[in-house]
Parts: structure tokens; sequence; C-alpha cells
């Protein structure tokens, strides 16, 4: 677990591959009740830090215009955090 690493900047990738590793080591079953609950919430985090750039990644392609016959044009700013 990267525990030090700041979920909030964490990329897309990293936070998916980690929040994986995370459900493995849940689904086992060998560890201790703190540290599952310590995990959980982590996991919870992560999984809001992927929902979170899904939803910036679709607004962004929903925000692409397109000209009268159907090429994309250009694209409206979008601010995503």
């Amino acid at each position: 677990m990267h525990g030090s690493e700041t979920i909030e900047t964490m990329p897309f990738e990293e936070a998916l591959k980690e929040l994986e590793r995370i459900v493995a080591r849940l689904e086992s079953g060998d560890e201790a009740l703190d540290t599952s609950i310590a995990l959980y919430e982590r996991a919870s985090q992560l999984r809001q830090r992927c929902v979170d750039r899904l939803d910036a990644a679709q607004a962004r392609i929903e925000a692409i215009r397109l000209d009268s016959e159907g090429r994309p044009a250009g694209t409206t700013p979008f601010a995503a955090s």
C-alpha cells in the first residue's frame, strides 16, 4: 500500500492498480481486523478518486464541439479537479 501517496494527486491508472491490490488483500481474508478496516477506508478513497477522474474525462469528451458535418471542431474548456 502506498500510504504516503496523496490520493488527490494520484493518476487514475495508479489509483486503480492500488485499488485492485487492496481488494485482493481484503478478499484473501489474511489481514487483521484493524488492517482490513484501514485498507477498506483507503480503498473507498481510491474508488472515489477513480470515479471523479472518470466523470471528469466523460465531461471533457462531452465538451467536444462538432461542426455542421459532425467533425470535431474544438473543445469547450472544462475545469476538472
